[in-house]
């Protein structure tokens, strides 16, 4: 079931104190984290070089996936222009098309041409639509203009699962990023995600435990499960399994799953597939 919102509520921007999480040790993963990590990956291209016999090679190695996990990898991201590409080669599959809109991704782009180019993407056939944010309403908190440009775009993506990044690497410290989780959640955010990946700063398990937090108090407020996304710089098992260790230890055994958990890269797959040949 995808967030349908609320109306927006300052009480929600509170950030409580957040428990301290102790982080986990690396450990090597087992067979069952293996495979339940591939079910959860979005493989990621979103080069400026892709051509599509780039796509193509990513199409193929995500049905590879099939190895690992009996139904795959969840969703493959890409941008727009080979939208149509990835859902015929996937029509066969279970496996998603995700693609990123919204001036992806520095999100410096009108409120109108994000809500267009994310209408686009939902009409060309996205499955999930991966938007960012404009970093300036959360750095100047104006949580009413962020609450409000994620609204639109929750609109205009006519059911297409939306995943809202917050660029966390560039907020200020896990009280703001909590409340920039919390105001995308009541606009409408099916999940919200660390990072487009082309910050300085990337997924971060500090950020994530602000992030997680954060949907669990959504979720006890309002019975909505929003998902947890945690994208750049994720690139071996042990690392991916330390984020399904947060998730569980925070949000518990229902978000294991990719209906309320993703990791978005592109070479972690290789790991996964190299990892599991040792086992």
């Amino acid at each position: 079931m995808q967030n349908p919102g609320i109306s927006f509520n300052a009480t929600f921007l509170e950030v409580p104190a957040l428990p301290e999480w102790a982080m986990p040790e690396k450990a090597a993963p087992t067979p069952s984290q293996i495979a339940l990590l591939a079910g959860c990956l979005d493989v990621t291209s979103l080069r400026a070089t892709d051509t599509e016999n780039t796509i193509a090679q990513l199409l193929s190695k995500a049905q590879q996936a099939e190895a690992l996990n009996p139904q795959g990898v969840a969703a493959v991201c890409i941008h727009q222009p080979f939208i149509l590409q990835a859902l015929l080669a996937l029509r066969k599959t279970s496996i998603k098309v995700a693609t990123v809109a919204g001036g992806f991704p520095h999100g410096q782009v009108d409120e109108t041409i994000k809500c267009t180019e994310v209408a686009h993407c939902a009409a060309a056939g996205a499955d999930e639509i991966d938007i960012v944010i404009n970093r300036a309403y959360p750095l100047t908190g104006d949580w009413r203009q962020l609450y409000h440009e994620v609204a639109a775009c929750k609109q205009a993506a006519k059911g297409a699962l939306l995943k809202v990044i917050l660029a966390t690497g560039e907020l200020s410290g896990a009280e703001m990023i909590y409340q920039a989780s919390m105001a995308s959640m009541m606009a409408g955010a099916d999940f919200i995600k660390t990072s487009t990946g082309f910050e300085s700063v990337n997924a971060t398990l500090p950020a994530g435990v602000a992030m997680a937090y954060a949907i669990k108090t959504y979720h006890a407020q309002t019975n909505i499960k929003v998902g947890l996304k945690a994208a750049g710089g994720i690139r071996t098992a042990q690392e991916a399994v330390m984020w399904l260790t947060l998730v569980n230890q925070i949000l518990g055994p229902e978000w294991l799953s990719s209906k309320l958990f993703r990791i978005g890269a592109s070479s972690l797959l290789d790991d996964l597939h190299a990892v599991s040949a040792t086992l």
